[in-house]
């Protein structure tokens, strides 16, 4: 192509978007936080759920990662690249409506999500809980967004697309792509719904969305930052361009592939686990590549540490993203993950990048943002250093007391004596243990949030000073030809926006396709022996009560063939047993008990008490009490509209079971309560969501046929 020349234009940049996505990390941010920190002292004073069901652990903890990632993260995200894109592609944004609808849908998400979940409303799928209805609303924002971005892709005055931009790039489409794929479910009600995957279909398909929303929400976008924002502030080109290319290529390709890391020693395909463990370890190279490259771009400006501050914020996000990109591949180890998964070891490992990588991060923009965006100078850098320690001390406190709970954990699960026998057979001597460094945990998010309040301070002082009157000035800009876009072949992709979103596409998508399709194909993983019966539709209703109250979170449904396992809990769990599980309830966490075969281990009356107060049957235990499950309905009317969508969806109901679903769930309520009447409980608990909950539970580990 032939030159247009280098013509000087003015162009108004749009900075409030920014501003606008600018404040709203910050208010969001304060909400993610104390979430997380209310959340942390609940675990270790059990009274702090003071017996309220919209702010229960179960219900809280998912409130707190939304905000952390959606909320919070996804703000940052959205002002940093609105800020960035428009001076590296040398243009305003495509359109400024555009613009405001994404800002103000991604915010009405956030509200909605912030309603629905502690009410209870959710999927029952990590960081995917959201209901269809807010699923479809984020799904019609994002393609907003990325309408916004790709249109001012294309009408760019520099045809070069700087490395920030890659990686929006690969951002947006690999968002979208993990978000629709995951999020298809057939709604049951306007906000209930139950997804098409099953058991080991669902298990991949979530942690594949599940991974990569880290990979590619978490980690690809706050790279394109800190490929622009770290340059700017030491003032310093990229210390490699390329690296960057290999940085970039490599990650986008090997990521994708890690998911089913998450799922290590389950009933999942061995192919499956030996992909994610061998990819996931492979992601050690790109990682770290991306890691030296922001660190040695700061090569020759440390002395910057001293005169700005804000530089350490990017020099331990930098630090924290390169630990936790070798901690993650060491946990995909299998026999580090033996260790490690279900336990505090992983919450630690997920804050040390959450909290030091995307929120120091984050906070380093924020502080390089505000002072230019409203033309003034920062209120304080004494208030910032302060802010900066705060925030580390804490994040090392969490960071190194969940470590140590995790070992711990591990190590007294898997303890076995001379004689084969388990040294900690009850359960509740492993969570005391570990209670002191839940103190720790909460100590540490405590510092951070008072750092972050500092923050806060001094942002609102720095606006403050702003001048009154503030003018959008126009900034000269010269529009770049295609053939200055020359030298080598990635120096000329670089130049075409559209091929270089294709490939990036079918980068990502190569991995997924194999790593998802052969299981969409269940049969051929079932053992034609082995036959499961569906959950009755009374056990389905108290499904949905132990989906709703957040018990995965707390909870596994997944015994891993490891010796101390089997002696626990029985023996290991297989494909069968979950192939009408909609959705999937492996867990990812135990802070209490396994219950994949905990069906018939106890009487009706256990249970009944042991919701409505753990600790008349478990003294020390650090599990809430569910009073309002005795006194609250079940909802029984509903239950042939769940059960005709489970049998579209291949549960094998028969026809007179979905046309009379609710009395059939009334008769095994009655005879449920019937016994607990018998036994000392109340009288008239047969339409009460406790009942509907206790059929559930003693369903499990109970329906195969052959055991």
């Amino acid at each position: 192509m032939k030159t247009t020349g280098n013509l000087i234009e003015k162009i108004f940049y749009d900075d409030d978007i920014v501003k606008k996505f600018t404040l709203a990390t910050m208010v969001w941010a304060g909400a993610a936080f104390l979430f997380g920190l209310i959340a942390a002292l609940q675990l270790a004073y059990w009274p702090l759920n003071a017996n309220l069901e919209w702010i229960t652990f179960g219900r809280l903890r998912p409130l707190h990662t939304n905000a952390a990632i959606f909320a919070f993260a996804g703000n940052a995200i959205f002002a940093g690249i609105y800020h960035s894109s428009q001076r590296l592609l040398k243009t305003r944004m495509f359109s400024d409506l555009l613009s405001k609808m994404h800002f103000w849908g991604w915010q009405l998400i956030i509200v909605a999500a912030a309603i629905t979940l502690p009410l209870g409303y959710s999927h029952g799928k990590e960081y995917a809980e959201l209901e269809w209805p807010i699923d479809i609303a984020i799904a019609v924002v994002w393609v907003i967004f990325g309408l916004n971005f790709f249109m001012t892709i294309r009408q760019r005055r520099e045809k070069h697309m700087y490395v920030a931009i890659w990686f929006y790039i690969a951002t947006i489409i690999t968002v979208a792509v993990l978000h629709i794929v995951n999020s298809i479910a057939i709604p049951v009600s306007f906000l209930h719904s139950y997804p098409v995957y099953a058991g080991i279909q669902d298990a991949l398909v979530q942690w594949w969305y599940g991974h990569n929303a880290v990979a590619f929400f978490l980690t690809t976008p706050f790279l394109g930052l800190m490929y622009y924002y770290v340059p700017k502030a030491a003032n310093r080109p990229v210390y490699s361009y390329r690296l960057s290319i290999v940085h970039f290529w490599a990650l986008v390709f090997i990521y994708i592939w890690a998911g089913p890391h998450h799922l290590l020693y389950t009933s999942m395909p061995e192919w499956a686990q030996t992909l994610g463990m061998i990819f996931s370890v492979m992601l050690w190279a790109p990682s770290w590549g991306g890691m030296i490259n922001g660190l040695l771009t700061l090569k020759g400006s440390w002395h910057l540490l001293k005169t700005e501050p804000l530089i350490k914020f990017f020099v331990a996000a930098i630090t924290f993203y390169g630990m936790s990109t070798f901690e993650g591949p060491l946990l995909s180890i299998k026999s580090v993950n033996s260790l490690g998964h279900y336990t505090d070891w992983i919450i630690g490992h997920v804050h040390s990048g959450a909290l030091g990588w995307n929120g120091f991060l984050g906070f380093g923009m924020i502080y390089f943002l505000v002072p230019r965006l409203w033309k003034t100078q920062l209120y304080s850098k004494k208030l910032l250093e302060n802010h900066f320690w705060l925030g580390l001390t804490g994040i090392l406190l969490y960071y190194i007391s969940m470590v140590v709970a995790g070992i711990t954990q591990g190590l007294m699960w898997r303890a076995i004596d001379g004689q084969g026998n388990l040294v900690y057979p009850d359960f509740v001597e492993t969570v005391i243990r570990i209670v002191p460094l839940y103190w720790v945990r909460a100590l540490g998010g405590l510092l951070f949030l008072i750092g972050f309040i500092l923050m806060c301070y001094n942002i609102y002082k720095t606006i403050q000073l702003a001048p009154k009157a503030q003018e959008d000035k126009a900034v000269e800009v010269a529009r770049s030809g295609y053939d200055e876009v020359g030298g080598t072949a990635h120096r000329k992709l670089e130049g075409m926006g559209f091929l270089f979103s294709v490939l990036a596409f079918l980068a990502i998508a190569v991995g997924s396709i194999i790593e998802i399709y052969p299981t969409l194909s269940l049969h051929k993983y079932v053992r034609p022996d082995s036959i499961t019966d569906p959950y009755t539709p009374l056990e389905l209703a108290g499904r949905d009560v132990y989906v709703k109250e957040g018990c995965y979170v707390c909870h596994s449904q997944q015994i891993r063939p490891i010796a101390a396992e089997v002696l626990r809990y029985g023996k290991p769990s297989t494909i069968e047993e979950s192939m009408y599980d909609h959705p999937f309830q492996w867990g990812s966490k135990r802070t209490g008990p396994d219950l994949a075969r905990v069906g018939k281990k106890y009487p009706n009356l256990w249970h009944y008490s042991h919701m409505v107060d753990p600790r008349a049957v478990t003294p020390k235990s650090i599990m809430p009490s569910y009073p309002w499950l005795a006194e609250k309905d079940a909802d029984f009317l509903s239950l042939r509209k769940k059960l005709s969508v489970m049998k579209m969806v291949g549960v094998p109901y028969a026809d007179d079971v979905v046309a009379n679903a609710d009395i059939h769930a009334q008769k095994q309520a009655q005879q449920i309560a019937a016994d607990l009447e018998a036994n000392g409980s109340p009288k008239g608990l047969e339409k009460k969501e406790i009942v509907a909950l206790i059929a559930y539970l003693q369903a499990l580990g109970q329906k195969g046929k052959a055991q």
